[in-house]
């Protein structure tokens, strides 16, 4: 079973704050991205969790919006994601920060 959400993050830095996420994630974890796209794959025990599968994050890129889809395997997962997504995003966006994050099912 897989739980999915996006939202459209409206910003001028689409692109900017896309790449600096994924360079942030990929020390750490299984990340690919352009300046347009990028995907950073979740383990599912990351940080000692035990989800049933792996989360999965993809972020595009347009002229004055950052949309980000995320799909987990339970709901949990999918709410920890929603919250790690807006922390690190607000972080590198500090000066636009909070961003508004209208998530919706997909």
């Amino acid at each position: 079973m897989t739980v999915s959400a996006t939202a459209a993050v409206p910003t001028a830095h689409a692109s900017k704050y896309l790449q600096q996420l994924c360079k942030h994630w990929q020390h750490n974890l299984a990340v690919t991205f352009t300046a347009e796209h990028g995907t950073v794959t979740f383990p599912k025990d990351t940080r000692g969790a035990d989800w049933p599968g792996d989360g999965l994050v993809t972020f595009d890129a347009g002229p004055d919006t950052l949309s980000v889809r995320i799909d987990a395997s339970v709901e949990g997962q999918l709410e920890g994601l929603k919250g790690a997504v807006a922390r690190h995003l607000d972080r590198f966006a500090f000066r636009e920060a909070p961003l508004p994050f209208d998530w919706r099912g997909a």
